[in-house]
């Protein structure tokens, strides 16, 4: 992710197009059953458009107006729901198509002897498993997650991490880690995968930013319980209006019983369809505006604890700070002098920039 990504416009043309579409194939009831709340509204659509069907054909329990208006309204709701959680998702899955894009358009040099660096086989990134070696010069992009095991490369890493000067990557030590979708700026490598595909840090950032298959929080499971609940209480509490309603008319001898179109509307008024609608949108959206922010949230819970910060400072040392480190006595081996000691100190130190 760029530091000077362009945010997206709120209800960007591309991505309300695809919302529109998929708020129409969440219609499955295969989907829907996933949320009880909108399961139920989705029912009482059906049950009243068939009844507006019936009304229209003179056998209607109301007016087919007013049954026909009932189940409009239904049909927007449950509709309204699809497309603002379809939205939410459309946001994350354009970021994660660009990176998607981006990765495979990278094509890489595998050495089939790394002995060897003329021995180059092209193939492309997403091809690459694990134990594969691939050769990476100046102003090539490292294909893979891996490790060096040759070479030393100055390596831009901002696409992933937001730090602006590059590091240096070489053989050995705890500096040969090189992460797919950085740009070797000076000099070559040569890299051991150690990623299947799919199992790439680029392919979990993918994942995280889609937000659709993101774990759900102790916080969201225990609302879509008491949601549930409460849809069983409210739709207990509805359909025995209908009998009670029937008793009363035939016992007094007066009114009209209650219409089957009044019940779900009245069902829909009392269960949490807003809640229930809008839940899981809000929890991919909290997962989109911190990837705006440059800000990869491992967990549905790292977002709600980001509601609570002000101020989020990422510190990298030896960027922020400074590690003044200082020798405080030499103690060389036996038969080494304590001048050639210091001199081999110093020289292991050249390569780092802080004293």
């Amino acid at each position: 992710m760029s530091m000077h990504a362009k945010a997206r416009p709120l209800f960007d043309p591309p991505i309300v197009r695809r919302a529109v579409f998929e708020a129409f194939l969440k219609l499955d009831p295969r989907h829907q059953l996933r949320n009880p709340v909108m399961f139920v509204v989705l029912v009482c659509s059906v049950l009243t458009t068939v009844l507006g069907v019936q009304a229209l054909g003179g056998h209607g329990e109301a007016p087919a107006g007013f049954v026909l208006a009932v189940s409009i309204w239904l049909w927007f709701t449950v509709l309204f729901a699809n497309f603002a959680e379809a939205m939410a998702e459309g946001r994350g899955k354009a970021q994660a198509d660009a990176l998607r894009r981006a990765r495979s358009d990278v094509m890489a040099k595998v050495l089939s002897d790394p002995a060897d660096h003329l021995s180059i086989s092209v193939m492309p990134a997403h091809a690459l498993h694990k134990g594969l070696v691939v050769f990476v010069k100046a102003g090539d992009l490292v294909p893979c997650d891996g490790e060096v095991i040759e070479g030393v490369a100055s390596v831009d890493e901002s696409a992933i991490t937001g730090e602006s000067a590059p590091v240096i990557r070489e053989s050995g030590g705890d500096r040969s880690a090189v992460t797919g979708g950085t740009r070797v700026l000076s000099d070559w490598i040569v890299v051991r995968v150690t990623a299947d595909p799919g199992q790439t840090f680029l392919d979990r950032m993918i994942a995280m930013v889609e937000g659709a298959k993101r774990q759900k929080t102790p916080n969201e499971i225990a609302l879509a319980i008491l949601l549930a609940a409460l849809t069983i209480v409210f739709l207990l509490a509805t359909t025995t209006l209908l009998p009670y309603s029937a008793y009363a008319v035939k016992a007094t001898g007066a009114g009209t019983p209650i219409t089957i179109t009044v019940c779900c509307a009245l069902l829909v008024c009392l269960i949490p369809t807003t809640i229930g609608g809008l839940l899981s949108a809000i929890g991919i959206a909290g997962m989109d505006r911190m990837t705006q922010a440059n800000v990869v949230a491992m967990s549905g819970r790292a977002v709600e604890a980001a509601g609570d910060v002000d101020v989020l400072l990422l510190d990298k040392t030896g960027t922020i700070t400074l590690g003044n480190r200082q020798a405080t006595a030499f103690l060389p081996a036996p038969g080494v002098p304590e001048s050639r000691l210091a001199d081999a100190a110093q020289l292991a130190s050249l390569a780092d920039e802080t004293p």
